[in-house]
């Protein structure tokens, strides 16, 4: 007997359903923890490919938010400035002439004034450089600076030109009733004002399983209500119906806490602002899994004629009877629910 997710030489799995998302199965053995973290990175590490400092600066640069982007900038330019200023201030007292008529006192200050007119090619006014050592510290800042603005306006380009997505989801996926059923769960809701069509969900089971006596992870892909939807303009509930030919029929919160589950979710939409398709993911572990409560409504009272949603409902659950999908139902068994 083979194991679930092994196939024969002639036999390969569809391109479609892929089996182990390309971990591969000795990974898929080996991994102790999630696959995912709650954000959507990859919890994995490449050793052998040096430092890559600079690489990761760039994509760090590109995924802070707007607030530590532009104060680690203006953190970076100060600081720059401020060693200069130290550098000009240590050449001594005549190494900067002309400050006697700008009316500050602090010699710290007149230097610092004076880099950023060298950094920034503005223009130093009256004040200019005196001797030799100064006058190369003075060249020097003019190659820094400009080459410094360069890279920081690069970096605010790639970030505004750079086309993205921010899906919130559920801070927990739910079992619930559906359908004389029951169903995994979990909302989703674009947060940036640009519009997303042609929104695709994947969602996948990654769980131990024991099999001929030994206890192995498997791979599933989960078969949606729906696995997209064109407009994406309030939320989408998105809905896994377990059924008698789900990998989650029977389900408890016991035996998926003893598979140490994780369900992996897929996203990939196509973003109207720059017209080409953007991705994300997320995962939802075993423990943050909710049983006996369903989603409350995210509508909210908008002007007439127009649909609203409260985003910050987007997690809120309403609880129900105990038992109520902590049991499997009989439609996971074949049985037809009864009218």
């Amino acid at each position: 007997m083979t194991a679930p997710n092994s196939t024969l030489d002639d036999d390969p799995p569809p391109l479609s359903q892929p089996t182990d998302l390309g971990f591969g199965s000795v990974v898929a053995q080996a991994v102790r923890g999630r696959f995912l973290n709650r954000d959507g990175r990859p919890n994995s590490k490449k050793y052998g490919l040096g430092a890559q400092r600079l690489a990761r600066f760039y994509l760090a640069s590109l995924d802070a938010s707007w607030t530590a982007f532009f104060l680690w900038m203006t953190g970076v330019l100060l600081l720059m400035n401020g060693c200069f200023a130290l550098a000009y201030l240590a050449l001594g007292n005549g190494a900067l002439r002309g400050v006697e008529d700008m009316g500050i006192v602090d010699p710290f200050l007149q230097a610092f004034t004076f880099s950023i007119g060298v950094f920034t090619t503005t223009g130093t006014g009256m004040m200019h450089a005196f001797g030799a050592d100064a006058n190369w510290l003075v060249n020097l800042e003019s190659f820094v600076g400009p080459i410094t603005l360069v890279i920081a306006f690069g970096l605010l380009i790639a970030r505004l030109t750079r086309p993205r997505m921010r899906i919130g989801f559920s801070d927990s996926a739910i079992i619930a009733p559906y359908e004389g059923g029951r169903a995994l769960m979990f909302r989703i809701v674009n947060l940036q004002p640009g519009e997303l069509s042609d929104v695709q969900a994947r969602v996948n089971l990654v769980r131990y399983e024991d099999f001929g006596g030994s206890r192995e992870r498997n791979f599933h892909a989960l078969a949606l209500e729906r696995n997209s939807v064109e407009f994406f303009t309030l939320h989408w509930t998105v809905v896994h119906p377990i059924t008698a030919d789900s990998p989650l029929a029977g389900v408890t919160p016991e035996s998926l806490a003893d598979s140490q589950a994780e369900f992996l979710i897929f996203i990939n939409a196509l973003e109207e602002t720059f017209s080409t398709r953007v991705s994300t993911r997320a995962s939802y572990l075993w423990d943050e899994i909710r049983w006996d409560v369903k989603f409350a409504s995210i509508f909210a009272n908008g002007p007439d004629g127009v649909i609203a949603i409260d985003v910050e409902r987007l997690s809120r659950t309403e609880r129900l009877e105990d038992g109520a999908t902590r049991t499997p139902a009989p439609l996971e068994r074949g049985v037809a629910p009864s009218r």
